[in-house]
């Protein structure tokens, strides 16, 4: 069998810019006679690589990694201030919980000068133009491509040359050259690499849809994640709160949570998340119910903490706990047997919190620990208390960050009393807080004098 031709293609000696057939001008840097014949790439190949070359780093200019709004301040918030030019941002999340929606919000609604380009290889165009109509999102110069094809999707970005473009999902875009099934590892890393070159080329941002594992990690290798700039994991509690939060961020803080409710007009952002996770009753909690002062990147979140104490079966101790870590919960309980003395070897603990946001904040220690303590007593904790701190295994009672913020959003909730860890940093706001030294000094200080141990 005769061997196969080699294509032929036209190179831009200048910029590095390929045709298929001689041109005498290049329609990228406009210089003549510079194209010159060499083989071409394969169907769907990336380009060749231009030539570039090092700049001082004060030559660069600053303005270049200005950010702009994204439409949602919950969204800015956990991009670190708003999206960067030239950023890929990768986000995973359960299926239904919103990623579409939220993605095409975020193109219509976005602050970037130009036209920006949804590409969905899950849905038709007439099935995004009747969600835009149903959310009334409406922008001049947003494309749609329909399409799973990386090559079409290159071509498309290439022909708009967009300011802000949006690829739903990953998981359904194929190359040719990564082999024929989409959604394989090979194919995710590199149309992730393909992609995020293309925005950081161009100066364009790139949103990347990717689907999760039972586990609730993003399918497919972590390459495709150290492709990106920035990760973002959407989930979901038992109610509409929608809980948006960075894996990974080279241009912010990993510790901001986005809060977003899902109402008939899509996503809208949470403007009061503390009287959401707060429980409102008439005549005080009930045992095993405390206040927790947690600190979320930016802001202070007030959360109750629910636990419950009931005697193991065959004498065997074990933890259940979903939204705390269950290895915290049990440090914090052998914290209280040891120096408090509270028997809690024999019991099962289950901890919940109230409206299902994942806490991993050391300064929730504390009221975990009031929380266990008043569910195995079964004394109540007086009402109109917020605690904080973080507990050692020595019993001791470390500061944590933003006390005098914890203690100010507390009262503005209408909690009078907070107790907290000494901050000899903070002695400007001695009244801001009751401080407690040790978790016995904080059990005398709000269930008075311990029962004898149980």
């Amino acid at each position: 069998m005769a061997p196969k031709q080699q294509k032929v293609g036209y190179e831009c000696a200048s910029c590095g810019h390929r045709e298929v057939k001689w041109l005498g001008r290049c329609p990228e840097c406009g210089e003549w006679n510079t194209m010159r014949e060499g083989a071409a790439p394969a169907a769907g190949a990336r380009a060749a690589h231009t030539h570039k070359f090092s700049v001082p780093l004060d030559a660069v200019d600053p303005a270049e990694g200005a950010r702009v709004p994204s439409g949602s301040a919950e969204v800015d918030r956990v991009l670190g201030g708003g999206i960067m030019r030239g950023s890929s941002v990768l986000i995973g999340g359960e299926p239904g919980i919103g990623k579409s929606t939220l993605l095409l919000q975020i193109a219509a609604q976005a602050g970037v000068q130009g036209r920006v380009l949804y590409v969905s290889g899950e849905e038709s165009a007439a099935q995004i133009r009747l969600r835009a109509d149903r959310l009334g999102l409406k922008r001049v110069g947003l494309e749609v491509l329909c399409s799973g094809d990386l090559a079409e999707a290159l071509a498309a970005l290439d022909r708009v040359k967009p300011a802000l473009f949006v690829v739903d999902s990953l998981q359904t875009l194929a190359s040719a050259e990564a082999g024929a099934v989409p959604g394989t590892a090979n194919q995710v890393k590199y149309c992730a690499l393909e992609l995020s070159d293309w925005a950081r080329e161009h100066g364009s941002a790139c949103f990347l849809v990717a689907h999760v594992t039972k586990d609730g990690l993003i399918a497919g290798p972590k390459a495709a994640e150290h492709t990106v700039d920035v990760v973002l994991m959407f989930e979901q509690s038992e109610t509409d709160v929608r809980f948006l939060r960075s894996a990974k961020n080279r241009f912010g803080s990993t510790d901001e949570v986005g809060l977003f409710t899902m109402t008939e007009r899509g996503l809208e952002e949470l403007s009061d998340p503390s009287s959401v996770f707060l429980v409102r009753r008439e005549g005080g909690s009930p045992a095993g119910a405390a206040v927790a002062a947690t600190w979320e990147g930016t802001r202070a979140i007030l959360v109750e903490i629910q636990a419950l104490t009931v005697p193991g079966k065959a004498s065997l101790s074990r933890v259940y706990s979903e939204r705390i870590e269950p290895a915290r919960v049990a440090r914090v309980a052998a914290v209280l047997e040891k120096h408090v003395g509270l028997r809690l070897s024999d019991q099962d603990i289950y901890v919940n919190v109230s409206g299902g946001i994942r806490l991993s904040e050391p300064g929730i220690d504390l009221a975990l620990a009031a929380a266990i303590y008043s569910a195995r007593t079964g004394m109540a904790l007086p009402t109109g208390v917020a605690i904080a701190g973080e507990v050692s295994l020595a019993g001791e009672v470390r500061p944590v960050r933003r006390m005098p913020g914890r203690a100010r959003a507390a009262k503005a909730m209408g909690l009078a009393r907070v107790v907290g860890p000494p901050d000899a940093e903070a002695m400007k706001n001695e009244d801001s807080w009751e401080r407690v030294s040790t978790v016995g000094a904080t059990v005398r200080a709000l269930f008075g004098s311990p029962p004898e141990s149980r």
